[in-house]
């Protein structure tokens, strides 16, 4: 039997090569667009962005007690606590649906609940500050507005329903799971722990601050003037910090910790990338769906547009920031402000390339859930948002 597999797929594989359309100039363009896509991807946010988060996870693995993460996000946490710290962590970290992933996954595996960490993980991206308010001066204040108010409520709505739809699998996770709920015993003081993440944290933000628009001399310019000042300084910070506080058996663990979080996560992400690329292309460019019937399908405020809108945006990668201007694109061109809505609570918080690695870290029907109430509620938020403004 395991021989006629073997033999189904290399037949497969071989009308597959035979077949290729490789003469047909929107297939060519679609591979180039999935190249091109993940060649930013690497550039512009594996060293900046992911490195850094997986630096991040892997301390919170090895450094954060899991008394800790249990005390604040555990499942006897108290709720208005932990969904309420989760909810508006976007506003600290500026980071894409990719980058919250190793965060993500440190907390979960140390024992936080599922409903505060999914409200963590949508809020990581969602509720970006310079994101929401480029989105305000470009989109209109009201679109700025319903975005911050939507995603506070969608973070935390979305982890209630998480929490209870899979109730009894969280209950016998944390019954069989060995997750210490006892006293936290640090071996460096609260305050030391805190500069240490915050060192990282700090070079995360500021290292990857977004280029404000031309002729703005506001806080945000002034900020971006001396980003690599600020991130430098934190980097130096760190490394005396290492150097001082920390033992080589700890610096050996985080790195052993660091390593493992990149080896699942970034192939998983890369694959992604390649994927909607293919799919999507980039900014300004197609890839195998021409852009034209995404233009035709997102106009008015109908239940289908909204519906559409959520669904292309949950599975288009959007980097941090990205997602204005190609909002400030698709309204030029006939898009309603209910779909447009949509778009900007659905995509930052999804992606093809993140929902490959979440289901390797909660399983496929988590992920399949989440994914599906973000959808929902998006479309749901466009269509209201789209009736009471016109």
């Amino acid at each position: 039997m395991k021989d006629w597999k073997k033999f189904l797929y290399i037949v497969a594989a071989f009308l597959a090569c035979f077949y290729l359309p490789v003469e047909n100039l929107r297939f060519s363009n679609a591979i180039f667009e999935a190249l091109a896509l993940v060649k930013w991807y690497a550039r512009e946010h594996v060293l900046l962005c992911l490195v850094p988060a997986f630096f991040i996870a892997g301390a919170i693995s090895v450094f954060v007690s899991q008394a800790s993460v249990m005390r604040y996000f555990g499942a006897k946490a108290n709720k208005f606590l932990s969904y309420g710290v989760a909810s508006i962590s976007g506003t600290i970290l500026a980071v894409c649906s990719c980058t919250v992933l190793p965060l993500f996954s440190g907390i979960y595996k140390r024992g936080a609940g599922l409903g505060p960490a999914i409200a963590f993980l949508y809020s990581g991206p969602a509720i970006n500050v310079l994101a929401i308010i480029l989105s305000a001066r470009i989109l209109g204040w009201q679109i700025g507005f319903a975005r911050a108010i939507g995603a506070i409520i969608f973070s935390v709505v979305i982890g209630l329903l998480m929490h209870l739809i899979f109730l009894k699998e969280e209950r016998a996770r944390h019954a069989n799971g060995d997750f210490n709920v006892g006293e936290i015993n640090e071996t460096r003081s609260l305050g030391k722990t805190f500069l240490y993440f915050a060192s990282m944290v700090v070079f995360l933000v500021f290292a990857n601050w977004g280029k404000p628009l031309e002729g703005d001399h506001g806080i945000w310019s002034v900020i971006y003037q001396y980003k690599w000042w600020v991130a430098g300084f934190s980097l130096v910070a760190l490394t005396v910090m290492l150097f001082k506080w920390f033992k080589k058996y700890e610096l050996k663990q985080w790195i052993g910790a660091t390593w493992e979080f990149a080896l699942q996560i970034l192939p998983l992400l890369l694959g992604g990338v390649l994927i909607s690329g293919f799919l999507l292309g980039r900014v300004g460019h197609e890839g195998i769906i021409p852009s034209s019937w995404v233009e035709m399908l997102v106009g008015g405020n109908s239940f289908r547009a909204n519906f559409f809108s959520s669904i292309v945006a949950a599975f288009m990668y959007f980097a941090t920031l990205t997602e204005v201007p190609i909002l400030q694109g698709l309204i030029g061109s006939g898009m309603g402000k209910g779909p447009a809505l949509a778009l900007l609570l659905a995509g930052p918080a999804l992606s093809l390339p993140s929902m490959l690695v979440l289901r390797s870290i909660i399983g496929t029907k988590k992920t399949i859930v989440y994914v599906s109430l973000v959808i929902i509620m998006s479309t749901i938020m466009g269509m209201f948002f789209g009736f009471i403004v016109k």
